[in-house]
């Protein structure tokens, strides 16, 4: 690890996409019963759907047959059917049911052939896909790849909470939309409002993070005393303290939980890549505060939308700039997390590329400073 502003080689983005995670593929209000919907992650099209008793599916989005997307297709609740030619899908497994143009004396043996089908859960309002590693091209598809662990969710703390979501398009690369999103500087400049902090709050700040499994925390911290929110918490929960826990965790996820005496709000906000140069936010926040006012998911939402359109159209705005090939440098302190991420990343790709147990780059807790 250096602590120049150069970026070393594993320090650089390089739009190199995570395979065998999950990730949220496209909000559960969005996908209707017995119809047929577009997604793409990780460059890979996929069809989602649900079936005729309300469960999600994903199927690769291409017939094995001649390519024609099958979300073209018809759906009947338990097959899809390809537009071109006929041939039927189990919209789980992807297993071919049917090929119309074979006759009777035919013996091409239907149950071998697969259209690609990926693991698929549905909570927290988000249908999540996993995506494994990719084969070898021309290799064809069988039955899914079973992910070792289940899709993450939502941290939760109480029987009775209030739970709210938003997404946006970000245009620019998956590593752009993660070191955005892990920034700790930028908020008095980008994230400006009456009812949040000034510019003028600007202060000095000391964190201490520790290395977790895939990720590092930023320790139990009194959240910043230039948030009026916070001081809005402090009241209402008649806390002796507050505190507020950061997990980033590859391949793309912020967990943050906050606690004041039996209160609490916890979020978990990820960047999927769609393509190379386009990814997309997706927050999650469940809470037990206020629940009494019925205008709190509104209010949260307002609250959250407000901070992700300020990112959208900042990272809008660097996209011009990225466009041009600029020289780009990480320093110290600030910027250490964006650094730990891609080097974790880079670890990450040289253990699947080895077999080898992922070397984790942070040797022990480590103390930042910086100023926001």
């Amino acid at each position: 690890m250096t602590n120049g502003n150069e970026l070393s080689g594993d320090q650089k983005p390089n739009s190199l996409m995570l395979f065998g995670f999950w990730y949220r593929a496209i909000p559960s209000e969005q996908v209707n019963r017995n119809r047929l919907h577009k997604a793409i992650l990780l460059e890979t099209p996929l069809v989602v759907g649900r079936d005729a008793q309300g469960r999600a599916f994903a199927l690769h989005d291409a017939c094995p047959h001649r390519g024609m997307p099958l979300s073209c297709g018809r759906f009947d609740g338990q097959d899809v059917e390809c537009s071109y030619h006929g041939w039927k899908f189990d919209a789980h497994s992807g297993q071919c049911q049917i090929i119309p143009s074979l006759t009777a004396d035919q013996k091409l043996k239907v149950d071998r052939i697969y259209a690609g089908s990926y693991a698929c859960e549905e909570h927290d309002n988000y249908i999540w896909v996993f995506i494994p590693e990719p084969k070898p091209q021309g290799a064809g598809f069988t039955k899914a790849v079973e992910p070792d662990v289940p899709a993450p969710r939502v941290p939760t703390f109480s029987d009775k909470f209030k739970i709210a979501h938003l997404t946006a398009d970000l245009p620019v690369s998956v590593d752009h939309g993660i070191i955005g999103l892990m920034d700790p500087a930028h908020g008095p400049f980008v994230h400006q409002a009456w009812w949040w902090r000034s510019r003028h709050s600007i202060h000095e700040k000391q964190k201490n993070f520790e290395p977790i499994p895939y990720g590092f925390r930023m320790s139990a911290h009194t959240p910043s005393s230039n948030s009026a929110p916070y001081k809005l918490l402090r009241l209402y929960a008649d806390a002796d303290s507050i505190t507020t826990t950061i997990d980033f965790v590859l391949p793309n996820m912020r967990l943050e939980t906050i606690r004041a005496g039996k209160y609490w709000f916890s979020s978990l906000t990820t960047v999927t890549p769609i393509t190379r140069s386009h990814c997309r936010i997706d927050v999650v926040a469940a809470w037990n505060l206020f629940r009494w006012c019925p205008l709190a998911p509104e209010l949260l939402k307002f609250v959250f939308a407000k901070f992700v359109e300020q990112d959208r159209q900042t990272m809008e705005d660097q996209a011009a700039g990225l466009g041009y090939n600029p020289h780009l440098m990480l320093i110290d302190d600030a910027d250490r997390p964006a650094k730990w991420y891609f080097e974790l990343k880079a670890a990450y790709l040289e253990s699947k590329r080895t077999g080898e147990e992922m070397r984790h780059p942070m040797a022990g807790p480590v103390t930042l400073r910086w100023r926001s």
